[in-house]
């Protein structure tokens, strides 16, 4: 019973860390570009092929 007097706190410890972890991103834009440079790699935008001409 004395160990949840020890793990209450720290859970609480942690999902704050994770809660400022995520607002810190949110601030940071981390989610403002949807077609960022994951989505980017998957476009194939080049017409520098010979086919295409």
């Amino acid at each position: 019973m004395n160990i949840l007097l020890i793990l209450i706190p720290v859970s609480i410890i942690l999902g704050a860390l994770g809660l400022c972890a995520f607002l810190w991103t949110v601030r940071s834009g981390q989610y403002d570009d949807e077609a960022g440079t994951s989505a980017r790699i998957l476009l194939d935008d080049d017409d520098n092929s010979p086919d295409r001409r």
